[in-house]
């Protein structure tokens, strides 16, 4: 039979598994009961054998004992008191009581870390009682206020006694190693550390190995090169985009100025150019001028989302803008002639073409 599945302590994940075949859920402390939460019930006074999720466990344990280490080598070699800290589900972070972490100590952190872990330093576990003088000498944030039994302290020879109640390692050999990813701002006046240790390590250079042979093959350099690579795409990319949107203007005039010179261009213009932005449209109809004519403009995907502009007189858009609104299942608002927005179904905007195209007609044998 495997260990029981542990009460959930502070800052560290539950366990997770089986009991009697049903899957534990979630496991939360009450004093010193262990409460599970399973997926089904099970017969009360049943014998069940409690299977853990191992792979969950040991995790928690190398991440655990790792904070441990480096809680410890932080007070030992900079004088950096641990504050609180948090076990993540890809990487964790120590709060560090210092507004900042000086050049060099991170790297020194890590180094220090690693060596004690190919030292081979035993993690042991001892029990004492509350009124044992012992307690006294180990590192604490003081104990819950529903706590009952005997003091359990995690002992790192030579490194650390702590008191705590997590999972752990039996020999800091079996962290594997310990990676410092970097250091951020935290609360005021506070640095989180944030790190990795054991198979996550591992699995961290995995997904950075397969990242860099897919930017490998994608930028044609080798990885030392990756940076300036990208930073020249970047800059080519900025460059592109500002003489594309000089053309995107001048296209716009052209557009406007070739309708008003048909002789024959009526009260009714509309277009659809994928590639188009909000000022596209705008000067496309201001080109045009909509004091007299009705302009119905889309850009975006075809069938799907995009922004819509409507443009005429005020009478018109004021009528037909929600209803245009309504039909490409847009959000927008209109005034002094424009009704323009947001649409989520551009599919339609044959139907709104329908509608405003009988509108003109309308208004021409009106005015006829």
């Amino acid at each position: 039979m495997l260990p029981c599945l542990t009460c959930q302590v502070l800052l560290q994940p539950d366990d997770h598994g089986t009991m009697g075949g049903v899957q534990v859920l979630r496991v939360t402390r009450q004093g010193p009961d262990a409460v599970h939460f399973v997926s089904s019930g099970l017969e009360e006074g049943q014998e069940v054998l409690l299977k853990v999720d191992w792979e969950r466990r040991f995790d928690h344990m190398q991440q655990h004992s790792a904070q441990h280490l480096i809680t410890a080598l932080a007070d030992a070699l900079f004088g950096y008191k641990t504050t609180s800290w948090e076990l993540g589900r890809q990487r964790s972070s120590i709060e560090l009581d210092t507004a900042r972490v000086k050049s060099g100590e991170a790297e020194a952190l890590e180094t220090a870390a690693n060596e004690k872990i190919r030292s081979r330093v035993p993690v042991n576990v001892r029990l004492l009682s509350l009124d044992d003088p012992e307690v006294e000498k180990v590192r604490s944030r003081g104990l819950p206020v529903d706590h009952a039994g005997p003091i359990r302290i995690i002992d790192i020879e030579g490194v650390d006694a702590n008191m705590c109640c997590g999972t752990h390692v039996s020999n800091l050999s079996h962290l594997q190693a310990i990676k410092v990813l970097g250091m951020e701002k935290g609360k005021k006046n506070k640095t989180n550390l944030v790190f990795i240790a054991g198979n996550r390590v591992l699995k961290y250079a995995e997904r950075s190995y397969n990242t860099e042979k897919s930017l490998i093959s994608l930028l044609k350099t080798g990885p030392e090169e990756h940076v300036q690579a990208v930073d020249k795409l970047q800059k080519n990319i900025k460059r592109l985009q500002k003489t594309n949107l000089v053309l995107l203007r001048d296209m716009a005039v052209l557009i406007a100025r070739n309708f008003k010179s048909k002789p024959d261009q009526g009260n009714f213009f509309t277009l659809h150019y994928k590639d188009g932005d909000n000022e596209f449209m705008n000067i496309i109809a201001n080109e045009i001028g909509f004091e007299d004519t009705v302009i119905f403009l889309t850009v975006g995907e075809e069938t799907g989302e995009g922004m819509f502009l409507l443009a005429g007189p005020s009478s018109v858009v004021d009528s037909l803008g929600p209803r245009v609104m309504e039909l490409l299942h847009g959000k927008g608002a209109g005034k002094n002639g424009r009704f323009q927005g947001k649409a989520s179904c551009l599919a339609k905007r044959v139907e709104v073409e329908a509608l405003l195209q009988e509108h003109s007609h309308q208004m021409k044998a009106q005015e006829e």
